[in-house]
C-alpha cells in the first residue's frame, strides 16, 4: 500500500529544496501557529510528529 502522507523529514526536505534554512523553516511554523493554530496542530499530526515533540514545537 503506498503512503499518502509526508514525513517530517519528507517535509523539512521539500523546504531546503526550494532554499529555505532551519531559520525561515522555524518562522514559517511560528507564522502557521500564529494564525492557524488548531490547523497547525493537525498538520504536525498529520506528520506523524509524536505529541511530546508537537507541544515543543508549539510552544517555540
Amino acid at each position: 500500500m503506498p503512503q499518502t502522507t509526508l514525513t517530517k523529514d519528507q517535509w523539512i526536505a521539500l523546504f531546503q529544496a526550494i532554499g529555505l534554512d532551519a531559520e525561515t523553516m522555524w518562522r514559517w511554523h511560528q507564522c502557521f501557529e500564529a494564525r492557524h493554530p488548531d490547523q497547525h496542530q493537525s498538520f504536525l499530526e498529520w506528520l506523524g510528529i509524536p505529541a511530546e515533540e508537537i507541544q515543543r514545537i508549539r510552544a517555540g
